[in-house]
């Protein structure tokens, strides 16, 4: 960081500001900005020739060899210094790094996707940004978000997404029937399938639909599937958490397309 302005009062407005924008849902939403935690998100962000609005850094914290590493990075973007009982009041962990940024999110534009994962009301945000994750890695092309998700953006999901947030588009607040018409081909899991998602060929433009953690596929959204495969399993438990039955069918497609 080229300056450092620091803040010791709680009545300052900038240090309100990302009081709110930390804990409150609405104001991340109202701003367009949320917070990154932590050097890993950082240097993804980095990595990812992304740059934040903002830099925040706990009094102290900035002489520190992995945190002046990460500034480094950064050095154009402005900076903060808070005292540390002001740090620790907005850091989103209970053993703060001493270092996190202010970033603004990303309005992805339309575009068709040879693939996608649909994610209807999964309310976790460790599971959805695991989902996140596992998407990014098994090269699928953009994540779809109902309005009853989990917020894509919090620093919960953001932590467990550990950066894939900066390399695949993440659509919120979608309708997902709608969404579902682009492809011609679209998969559900469900148990009573009676093709596994091995015999499926995966090599075409493909979305998979994933439901609630506990209730599942709506009705409307199942019904937009054209085609339901299960996941075998050996019977010694009846079903898998959503964000590893996501892993098992993407990483499949990834298997047939690059490994025949």
């Amino acid at each position: 960081m080229e300056t450092f302005k620091y803040i010791s009062s709680a009545d300052n407005p900038q240090f309100k500001y990302l009081k709110k924008l930390a804990t409150a849902p609405r104001e991340r939403r109202k701003s367009g900005q949320t917070v990154l935690d932590g050097l890993h998100l950082l240097h993804a962000l980095a990595d990812a020739g992304q740059t934040p609005a903002l830099l925040v850094v706990r009094e102290g914290s900035q002489q520190v060899e992995e945190i002046s590493a990460v500034l480094h990075r950064f050095h154009l973007v402005v900076g903060l210094v808070l005292s540390s009982g002001l740090f620790d009041a907005i850091a989103p962990v209970e053993t703060p790094t001493g270092v996190l940024a202010v970033f603004d999110i990303p309005k992805p534009g339309t575009t068709a996707f040879t693939s996608a994962v649909l994610l209807e009301n999964i309310q976790d945000p460790g599971n959805l940004g695991s989902i996140i994750r596992t998407a990014a890695a098994a090269g699928c092309e953009a994540i779809f978000l109902s309005k009853g998700c989990a917020e894509a953006w919090s620093p919960k999901t953001l932590r467990a997404g550990m950066g894939a947030h900066f390399v695949i588009p993440v659509y919120e607040q979608q309708d997902l029937p709608t969404v579902a018409k682009q492809f011609a081909n679209v998969y559900a899991t469900s148990l009573s399938a009676t093709k596994s998602i091995y015999e499926i060929a995966l090599q075409v433009p493909t979305a998979f639909v994933f439901g609630n953690e506990g209730a599942g596929l709506s009705a409307e959204l199942l019904s937009c599937a054209s085609q339901r495969i299960n996941i075998p399993m050996s019977g010694k438990v009846e079903s898998l958490n959503v964000a590893a039955a996501v892993a098992v069918c993407l990483f499949e497609r990834w298997r047939q397309i690059n490994y025949g």
